[in-house]
């Protein structure tokens, strides 16, 4: 009997050797799809762009990531995730902010107004926050975050005062900017991407918000030479997310050898952000066009409560009816920058 036990046991060790010592060729390999949005020059491309290598070298090529900006529209790329369209995607929080304003707190006039208050705030309790946002309302894991390049506005004709506003139509992609631009007296316009060259070119819309990067490698300045830096929705974080199904389908080892992969990506997509901005504008001035900037002066007739306010109200309206308080928010923002409030 315990000859016959001990040759059990013993069968069972070399049994469970041979399992954990299987060559790397037998194990289960993973492709994933990830959607991304068309924008070239920022560093949003240039991260998404290097998840492939970064993950299969992290993974020992157990994890292929196939990259496209072609399977969804822009619009849809977290919804995608969501309903299981696609495993992976890289989204834009400003595309939902109409939904879940939480997703659109860096587009509030006068509250976070560079990358470095973005990352305090981030930092605080925002990430934490959206992240169980997208967990909850969309199903998805977050793997890393970045931010595009800061907003500017490209216009045909300057606008360098308030009063140059009026009755001007601008794309924007977020409803606080629309607020924002008809408290103005300009006219928001919603425009994807491709029609915004031929919208300039011929005369429906006067100007475009959009990533200095983006606005620069597509060339708007060609047709709007005025590049101009107001502070209006000046920062646009974007995350890569992964179906919540997808990613606990993956064995532990692999998700831990992602995350690890896409922290990095993630520190290296701040770490680089400044030099991605500089290019873009010293790429500009060598066509001939000079970025512009309003002065603190004029950022503070900006952000005068008559041009605030209803983009404010408009906010904590929506936010009460998703559930929150936005007021509460918002000045939970300003006590992680030392804000005082207006």
């Amino acid at each position: 009997m315990l000859l016959s036990r001990t040759g059990v046991v013993f069968s069972a060790i070399v049994a469970g050797t041979a399992l954990m010592a299987q060559p790397a060729w037998s194990q289960k390999n993973y492709d994933l799809t990830m959607g991304i949005i068309v924008s070239p020059g920022d560093a949003y491309t240039a991260m998404t762009a290097s998840v492939p290598d970064r993950i299969k070298k992290a993974t020992n090529g157990r994890v292929s990531v196939t990259v496209s900006d072609s399977l969804v529209a822009p619009a849809q790329i977290a919804s995608a995730v969501r309903d299981g369209r696609l495993p992976m995607s890289a989204a834009l929080h400003t595309y939902l902010a109409a939904d879940e304003p939480r997703m659109g707190i860096f587009n509030l006039p006068g509250l976070i107004d560079n990358i470095d208050e973005f990352h305090k705030v981030r930092q605080a309790f925002w990430a934490k926050d959206t992240a169980q946002i997208w967990l909850d309302k969309w199903g998805a894991v977050v793997l890393a975050e970045g931010a595009w390049c800061p907003t500017r506005l490209f216009s045909k004709t300057p606008i360098h005062t308030i009063e140059d506003f009026q009755n001007k139509r601008i794309r924007v992609h977020n409803p606080q900017t629309a607020a924002l631009l008809n408290a103005l007296g300009a006219k928001p316009t919603p425009m994807a991407v491709p029609e915004i060259m031929p919208g300039l070119e011929r005369g429906v819309i006067d100007g475009v918000f959009i990533s200095t990067c983006v606005g620069g490698a597509l060339e708007f300045w060609r047709v709007a030479k005025n590049v101009q830096d107001w502070g209006i929705g000046p920062i646009t974080g974007w995350a890569i997310l992964v179906n919540k199904a997808e990613w606990e389908g993956l064995p532990a080892d692999i998700r831990q050898q992602m995350q690890g992969a896409m922290a990095e990506l993630e520190k290296d997509a701040y770490s680089q952000y400044n030099a991605f901005v500089q290019a873009a504008l010293d790429n500009m001035k060598k066509n001939g066009v000079e970025p512009w900037s309003a002065s603190a002066a004029d950022r503070a007739k900006l952000n005068q409560a008559q041009y605030t306010k209803p983009v404010i109200d408009s906010w904590v309206a929506r936010a009460k009816e998703v559930g929150f308080d936005g007021e509460a928010y918002v000045a939970k923002v300003r006590q992680a920058l030392g804000k005082p409030a207006p």
